[in-house]
C-alpha cells in the first residue's frame, strides 16, 4: 500500500518527518521519530519526484531504519548518469603509461608508481556546466595518494573546483577533500567522511557550476555549495572557462595524518577507475562564445529547501573539518564569505 512522504525536517540529533500511512491493518498519521519506528514499517521503496515534493511508494518487504533513513537523503536529488567516450572526450597529459581506456573507450584506469602519477584533461573548454562522474576508488592501501576529479582554468591566477580523496592506510576510511580556488586563491576547504566504501563500487560525483552557485553533489546528494557573492565584494568564477581533470598523484609528504603515514610503495600500483562522464550539461566555450545545448535547466538551479535539509543532514553527519569554523587558523577574522548567510 502507499505511503506518501511531504516533508522533512533535521533536528539535533535525528531526522523526522511527516507520512500517511495506509496499510491493511493500520493507519498512522503525523510528525514520526525514526528512531521508534517499528522495524517492519516501511518497505523497499521507488520514488518519482516533483519540483516541490516527493512520493514514496512502498512494495512489499521490509527495511529496517537505517534503510529508510539513507532512502530519505538519496531521494532528494537523483542523477542520471550518461556513458561517454573517454578516447573521443579526454586527452592524457601526464603519466601516459600509468593512463589505460578500456570498454570501447568507457572505462578509464589510472595509475600511481613510484615514479610518476597519471592525469588526464578534457579536450573541450567549459564556461559553466554540470559534470557528473563515477569513480572507484584504490582499495586497501592507498596512504599517500590523492584520486581526484576537478575543474580548472589553469594559469596563475586559476580559478578550479576539486573533489580530491585522501588515501588511508588499509581498513581506515578515505577523507573527501573539496576545496576552491578564485583568482589563484584557494585554502577553502571542507573535508567529509563517506557514508558508503568508495573502494567496493562505482559512486557518481558531480559539479555544478552557474552563475549562481557552485554545488557539489556526492551519489546526487548535495555536500557543498558555494554562492555567487559578488555583490558583496566576493570574488567567484564567472568568466574563465575551464578543462576537465581526473588524476591520481602521491602527497605523502601531507595527505595522511598530516604526512606521517608514508606510501607503501610495495603496494604500488595504485589503481583508480573512472566511467560514465556525462559531458551532456555543460556549455562549451569555443573562441569566446558559448554552446550550452537546448533549454539548459541546470544554468539557473539552486539548492531548493528539500536539498537544503538534506546538505545540512550531511554536514551534521559527516563533515569532518569546515575551514570557516577554524579560530587557530583565523584568529583575527574569518574570511568574509564565512559571515554571509
Amino acid at each position: 500500500m502507499p505511503c506518501l512522504v511531504y516533508a522533512f525536517k533535521v533536528g539535533h540529533n535525528m531526522l523526522k518527518f511527516s507520512c500517511c500511512v495506509v496499510s491493511m491493518s493500520h493507519s498512522v498519521e503525523g510528525p514520526l521519530d525514526l528512531r521508534f519506528l517499528s522495524e517492519d514499517l516501511f518497505s523497499a521503496c521507488f520514488v518519482t519526484l516533483s519540483s516541490t515534493y516527493s512520493r514514496m511508494y512502498c512494495s512489499q518487504g521490509y527495511a529496517n531504519r537505517f534503510h529508510l533513513v539513507h532512502l530519505l537523503i538519496v531521494i532528494s536529488f537523483m542523477v542520471s548518469s550518461h556513458g561517454s567516450d573517454f578516447n573521443k572526450d579526454f586527452v592524457v597529459t601526464w603519466g601516459h603509461r600509468n593512463a589505460q581506456i578500456h570498454d570501447e573507450g568507457r572505462l578509464l584506469e589510472l595509475s600511481l608508481n613510484r615514479e610518476i602519477g597519471s592525469r588526464v584533461q578534457s579536450k573541450e573548454r567549459y564556461l559553466y556546466g554540470r559534470f557528473d562522474l563515477e569513480m572507484k576508488l584504490v582499495k586497501g592501501e592507498s596512504a599517500g595518494t590523492i584520486t581526484s576529479f576537478y575543474i580548472c582554468t589553469g594559469g596563475l591566477n586559476h580559478d578550479e573546483v576539486d573533489f580530491e580523496f585522501l588515501g588511508n592506510k588499509s581498513g581506515e576510511p578515505y577523507i573527501l577533500h573539496t576545496n576552491f580556488f578564485i583568482n589563484g586563491t584557494g585554502s577553502k576547504e571542507h573535508q567529509f567522511f563517506l557514508w558508503f566504501d568508495p573502494t567496493e563500487d562505482f559512486h557518481t560525483y558531480s559539479i555544478l557550476w552557474n552563475p549562481f552557485n557552485i554545488i557539489l553533489y556526492v551519489d546526487g546528494i548535495p555536500i557543498r555549495v558555494v554562492k555567487n557573492n559578488m555583490e558583496y565584494g566576493i570574488a567567484f568564477p564567472t568568466s574563465k572557462p575551464v578543462h576537465v581533470y581526473a588524476s591520481i598523484w602521491d602527497a605523502e609528504d601531507w595527505v595522511t595524518q598530516g604526512g606521517r603515514v608514508k606510501t607503501d610503495w610495495s603496494k604500488a600500483p595504485f589503481t583508480a577507475y573512472y566511467r560514465k562522464f556525462n559531458l551532456s550539461n555543460a556549455c562549451v566555450w569555443n573562441d569566446g562564445k558559448t554552446d550550452c545545448g537546448i533549454n539548459p535547466d541546470w544554468m539557473d538551479q539552486k539548492l531548493d529547501w528539500w536539498s537544503w535539509m538534506t546538505l545540512r543532514w550531511v554536514q551534521m553527519n559527516y563533515l569532518l573539518y569546515d575551514y570557516c569554523t577554524d579560530p587557530k587558523r583565523f584568529k583575527n577574522s574569518l574570511p568574509p564569505e564565512c559571515v554571509i548567510l
